[in-house]
């Protein structure tokens, strides 16, 4: 199933507290159980404004109902075409 990255811009996220993570955790959690097993949230990058989301999903459409239901922003949604490393340069 393809992967994608979702880049939601979300003013001061850098400065949530943990509490306040847990609450955005959980509304997300809570709008996977509903949609079923065809979406899968793997991890997210918190920095200054932004949050970099990772989810595998059968397709982009999927990934934008996730986000209006939840009411999260999904300024941007790109599909991972290839993953690399450091080992990607050992041939």
């Amino acid at each position: 199933m393809p992967r994608f990255v979702i880049e939601r811009e979300i003013a001061g996220a850098g400065q949530l507290g943990p509490r306040q993570l847990e609450e955005i955790s959980r509304a997300s959690c809570a709008v996977l159980e509903r949609m079923g097993p065809r979406i899968q949230w793997q991890q997210s990058f918190v920095t200054g404004d932004k949050v970099y989301c990772i989810y595998i999903a059968p397709d982009e459409a999927t990934i934008r109902e996730h986000a209006r239901q939840g009411g999260f922003p999904a300024d941007s949604v790109a599909q991972v075409t290839a993953i690399i490393d450091p080992t990607t340069a050992e041939g």
